[in-house]
């Protein structure tokens, strides 16, 4: 083939697809982003479990771990986000350990039980993004019609004025 496999076309694809969500995406968007990119990684570390292939197991549960460290945890603003941020801190700290634990004993179980606690928190992202999408519709619906009862305002003005 001219231009190589269908799969590395595919995969060059679905890699600028996902740069272009990370560069629109809002913070709370790409908080999502990084749940759904850990839980993928712990089904996948599951598999491989299963499966009984070490390597891709290890690979999956640093993915995980990864991305819970140095994305979720690290973004987290301790001052402003108080209590609530203090209590995630917690979580994920105790999900990167627990992720630990399963790599060095082998235990699907313990992975399956962060990825529910990781899509629990995703839910409840993706909940605070659809309220706050609700909001900022209802803002706009408002600010609308205001211009629109402004806009017939003036109108009458303008044809009283004629």
């Amino acid at each position: 083939m001219m231009f190589g496999s269908k799969q590395s076309g595919i995969n060059a694809y679905a890699k600028v697809g996902l740069e272009t969500g990370v560069v629109d995406a809002s913070p709370l968007k790409l908080t999502i982003m990084l749940y759904e990119g850990a839980v993928t990684a712990c089904i996948r570390a599951q598999q491989a479990i299963q499966k009984q292939d070490i390597p891709q197991k290890g690979e999956y549960i640093s993915k995980a771990i990864s991305i819970i460290e140095s994305g979720l945890r690290t973004s987290l603003n301790k001052r402003a986000g108080g209590e609530v941020a203090l209590n995630l801190d917690q979580l994920y700290e105790y999900m990167i350990r627990t992720l630990m634990q399963a790599s060095l004993r082998q235990d699907s179980s313990k992975v399956y039980e962060v990825q529910q606690l990781l899509m629990e928190l995703k839910g409840a992202w993706e909940t605070l993004e659809k309220s706050g999408m609700s909001r900022l519709a209802q803002q706009n619906a408002l600010e609308n019609s205001a211009i629109a009862e402004k806009a017939q305002a003036y109108q009458h003005l303008a044809m009283a004025g004629a």
